[in-house]
């Protein structure tokens, strides 16, 4: 049904609670539950490069074990889609491993921090500054790495559009 990884992470949440789990454990099974069906897309077409950042970036430490979750759910006694399903999978982790070798996943930060934000937009701390950090990480993850200065641009294009209208 619709949204059934969304529902299904509050079902999880709530009974592992019930039942009296470890809260990282229960944090790591609804993250895998919410985001187990985020693959799927992958076999119809595949994904840009900042999609598959995205994917390991949103997946975080659970990259390896949301993507076996993956493949034991994609069951089906249809033997073509099965195998058509496996080599998109292995596709895409081929992929990771390349993209890995041109940035550390784990590193990946805006190209301008916090601080900067503050000084370029001259802000003082609060949530526009925690904003225009994730417009600048999401744009990371779009673009990959990017000039110091076209950072620059890209903030000040954001801030300008959102708040100077």
């Amino acid at each position: 049904f619709h949204h059934h990884d969304v529902v299904g992470a509050k079902m999880t949440r709530k009974r592992l609670k019930a039942l009296h789990f470890d809260h990282h454990l229960i944090e790591d099974v609804t993250e895998l539950v919410n985001l187990h069906l985020r693959f799927h897309g992958y076999v119809d077409e595949p994904w840009t490069d900042s999609a598959v950042r995205r994917y390991v970036k949103d997946s975080g430490h659970l990259y390896e074990r949301l993507n076996r979750l993956t493949r034991a759910d994609a069951t089906t006694q249809n033997r073509r889609k099965s195998l058509m399903f496996e080599h998109a999978m292995d596709e895409m982790e081929e992929r990771v491993k390349e993209l890995k070798k041109q940035e550390d996943f784990n590193a990946i930060r805006p190209d301008v921090d916090g601080n900067e934000i503050m000084q370029l937009l001259h802000l003082q701390p609060g949530p526009t500054v925690g904003e225009a950090y994730k417009h600048m990480l999401d744009y990371r993850l779009d673009n990959g790495p990017v000039d110091h200065d076209i950072a620059v641009e890209e903030l000040q294009r954001w801030y300008e559009e959102t708040y100077k209208k």
